[in-house]
């Protein structure tokens, strides 16, 4: 949840660009610019603040990498293109290769003719 000084910033400065999948909502500043004079963007997300919640296309126009916004672009959907996923770590979505200790689940045996060294053999 933002800050009720970024919401009040938002509310006084802010102009609605746009919104993306998750909900988050993107702002740019009606006039003031930044020290490198350029208008300053923010992001306020729904729910937790968490970076990895904005999308690549966001991400680009959030850092000045294109001025394009992504709900106004003809963008080339790739068939091998996944949807963007915030980073799950941490969470019970998370990634747990079998093996891990908390799945209880037992890792499969290695295939190569791997022996493992013996002191006590010469």
């Amino acid at each position: 949840m933002a800050t009720i000084g970024t919401l009040l910033y938002t509310f006084l400065k802010g102009k609605k660009i746009g919104a993306d999948a998750f909900g988050n909502v993107y702002y740019e500043a009606r006039s003031e610019l930044t020290s490198y004079g350029v208008k300053k963007r923010w992001v306020i997300y729904k729910g937790l603040a968490e970076a990895s919640k904005v999308p690549p296309e966001w991400h680009g126009w959030l850092h000045y990498t294109t001025d394009e916004l992504p709900n106004q672009t003809n963008r080339v959907k790739y068939s091998w293109l996944k949807p963007h996923l915030p980073n799950l770590t941490g969470t019970r979505l998370a990634y747990l290769p079998a093996g891990e200790i908390s799945t209880g689940k037992k890792r499969a045996k290695t295939t190569a003719d791997y022996q493992a060294w013996n002191p006590t053999q010469n």
